[in-house]
């Protein structure tokens, strides 16, 4: 299993082949994102594109994000996707690690579903929060 950063150039080249991958991602963000703001994050803005493959293709993909907080910097994993994690989670994981150590990151870290915890925390990742989100429409205010 290879993993590679994609540049920026190349991103449209190979979207196709990438779009399904990070579908259910988008499809997580319940309307904050479409698969199309995804690539336009990545061409257009300070999103990076890194594809884990094989001799027959595209397995994963992960776009990621440097966040600077004031104390702190991290390399955030914005959008992950892909078919058989369990063939490219760890290669990815050590080029990433690399990656931010290399750019003098902090750490890494991600918001995501619940059942992440399950697939990260052998890796020594600790939940710290979850995201939670009370929609204007059903908190009684809209009534």
């Amino acid at each position: 299993m290879q993993v590679t950063l994609v540049p920026t150039g190349e991103v449209n080249k190979i979207w196709e082949e990438v779009k399904p991958h990070l579908q259910k991602a988008a499809d997580y963000t319940y309307g904050r994102f479409e698969v199309e703001d995804i690539r336009i994050s990545i061409t257009d803005y300070d999103h990076t594109l890194w594809i884990a493959f094989d001799d027959t293709g595209i397995k994963g993909a992960v776009v990621t994000c440097v966040k600077q907080y004031p104390r702190k910097k991290y390399l955030d994993f914005t959008f992950i996707g892909g078919e058989d994690a369990l063939t490219w989670k760890q290669p990815m994981l050590k080029v990433l690690q690399h990656w931010a150590y290399d750019n003098q990151c902090d750490g890494i870290e991600s918001s995501g579903r619940l059942g992440w915890e399950r697939a990260l925390k052998a890796d020594g990742y600790k939940p710290l929060w979850q995201t939670y989100e009370l929609p204007i429409a059903t908190s009684g205010l809209g009534a």
